[in-house]
């Protein structure tokens, strides 16, 4: 009976132990205020949809926060759709930044499923209010049938070919990742500064490069995602289609115009984006009357993936390559 007693006290004791220690672990997961241990340096959670978007908070956020790239496989803005990895990840986020309009009819129903009530989210395109540009179409460039037969307004989604839009959206990151951790407030406010004054430096650049240019207009073989780099320094443009559009393949009528068009003013380049097979702009080439332009790409930026990061890639690297090719398409 007495070993039994002794028996019974110690696993008592050790059942009490264990929940002595359940109780002081709890307590260390979510520290007072001021006070130190792993909890207490948590890194602010961010996820951003695309590239540009990532890089931006990345430059902002520093090494305050871990970031995650929802379309790291170089999937199109376009094409996206999410996956129960992807809202797992949103589940335990503090931060998500994603850029709104039409391609992004995802979010309202994946952020339901990830039921994050602590969530901080940012619509870039909200955010820029009535700076966001409506779909343009063109002389010459073909509607898809859909967008014929709607009387809905599209806009153009590609905010982020702007710097000026960058300089507005990045100040709005900084101050999401400031309201979901105030005790870094200071260092996103200084992040974002220093970057913002390397974008208007370079807008200044493309600004005095598009001035000095003796040519003002481009003409794309392709899809046209440029409106509001176009429409920030006062070019003119042609192309195959609008920059959301899913074609490849352009009608005879249609090439025949830009190929007629590139005659008239003299162009010495043709445009693409960089997810193009070149078919479409070659095809133009031959059409015109002397078939020697040379093709040219400008990166858009939507299918840049995680790859890329980890190889170096950044927001400014690829507008500064774009600021080259223009440059030469322009005849500087």
């Amino acid at each position: 009976m007495k070993n039994k007693r002794i028996a019974l006290f110690t696993a008592i004791i050790l059942i009490l132990t264990m929940l002595l220690a359940g109780c002081g672990g709890s307590q260390k997961k979510e520290p007072a205020s001021g006070e130190s241990g792993a909890a207490a340096d948590k890194k602010l959670q961010i996820v951003a949809t695309i590239f540009p978007v990532y890089d931006w908070a990345r430059a902002v956020a520093g090494d305050r926060a871990e970031l995650t790239l929802l379309q790291d496989n170089g999937a199109d803005l376009h094409n996206y759709q999410p996956t129960a990895d992807d809202i797992v990840k949103l589940s335990q986020a503090d931060v998500f930044i994603h850029v709104g309009g039409t391609s992004d009819q995802w979010v309202e129903k994946t952020l339901a499923s990830a039921d994050n009530a602590k969530l901080i989210t940012v619509d870039l395109m909200d955010s820029l209010a009535d700076r966001v540009k409506t779909e343009e179409v063109k002389d010459g460039m073909e509607a898809e049938e859909a967008e014929e037969a709607e009387e809905e307004v599209e806009y153009d989604e590609h905010i982020w070919l702007s710097l000026k839009n960058a300089a507005t959206l990045v100040e709005r990151i900084a101050q999401a990742c400031a309201e979901a951790d105030p005790a870094g407030k200071e260092t996103y406010e200084r992040n974002a500064e220093a970057y913002i004054d390397e974008l208007t430096a370079l807008d200044t650049e493309y600004a005095d490069a598009v001035s000095a240019a003796p040519v003002k207009t481009l003409v794309f073989g392709d899809r046209f995602p440029f409106r509001y780099l176009v429409d920030d320094y006062g070019l003119d443009y042609y192309a195959a289609f609008v920059g959301c559009s899913t074609e490849s393949e352009a009608k005879i009528e249609t090439r025949i115009f830009l190929a007629n068009k590139i005659d008239e003013l003299g162009l010495k380049h043709i445009m693409q984006i960089e997810t193009a097979r070149g078919d479409l702009a070659e095809e133009i080439r031959k059409a015109t009357k002397t078939g020697d332009q040379t093709i040219l790409t400008l990166n858009s930026m939507q299918s840049i993936g995680s790859d890329q990061v980890r190889d170096g890639a950044t927001y400014l690297g690829f507008m500064r390559d774009n600021l080259d090719v223009l440059k030469e398409a322009l005849g500087n």
